[in-house]
């Protein structure tokens, strides 16, 4: 197993834990349960995939992957009512998700030699579009839009940073370290320490 392909693995497993979360938070039976499992755990990658124009999608290159999906629904469907607060484990896990998503579109975009900004937004759809379909679907308050929030903001600086050890001279597996590292700090502090961007302000106009 290619590193690359252990971060495919690693998203597609800890994204399909939280779509059956939100699946549990929205009562759904066992099939929706699988669905927003999938949806959560393939679509960031398959959008990367359909962007860059690879032959084939890595989950149908690679089937296995949605068998692990189903496996972490399955295990959410039987353990999710154990939680004290599902939406807490969710924001969590989700950040998790983020950290290892973002480097995995990052390193797709830089292994098929694209420019490097077409990495750094390969980085940010991949970490950000499952997860949005996730609560688009279960009619949640998308996360990755949350006021103020850093998400958007921490996958783009953990794709940036890639680019950035990439510049002086680190290896793509380190570069991609630094990009999981840096995305979960971000994330992580924003959901901990309040960590926040400024947010607009409308102003009255003047008379």
């Amino acid at each position: 197993m290619t590193f690359l392909t252990g971060l495919d693995y690693a998203s597609v497993f800890i994204f399909a834990l939280t779509g059956a979360l939100v699946a549990s938070r929205a009562q759904l039976d066992l099939v929706g349960f699988i669905f927003v499992a999938c949806l959560t755990a393939v679509g960031g990658g398959t959008l990367r995939d359909l962007f860059l124009s690879r032959e084939t999608l890595f989950w149908v290159a690679d089937p296995t992957l949605i068998a692990v999906a189903c496996a972490a629904a399955l295990l959410m469907f039987f353990t999710a009512h154990l939680f004290e607060s599902r939406l807490k484990v969710l924001t969590w896990l989700d950040a998790c998700a983020l950290s290892v998503a973002v480097p995995a579109g990052v390193g797709v975009a830089l292994a098929l030699e694209s420019h490097w900004a077409i990495a750094l937004i390969m980085g940010v759809s991949t970490g950000c579009f499952g997860g949005l379909m996730r609560d688009v679907v279960c009619n949640e308050v998308p996360l990755v839009l949350k006021q103020g929030e850093l998400y958007l903001t921490a996958a783009f600086a953990g794709a940036a940073a890639t680019l950035i050890a990439r510049s002086i001279g680190l290896s793509d597996p380190n570069a991609l370290a630094i990009c999981a590292v840096v995305t979960l700090a971000l994330r992580s502090g924003s959901l901990a320490f309040g960590w926040r961007l400024p947010t607009y302000r409308a102003r009255p106009p003047r008379h």
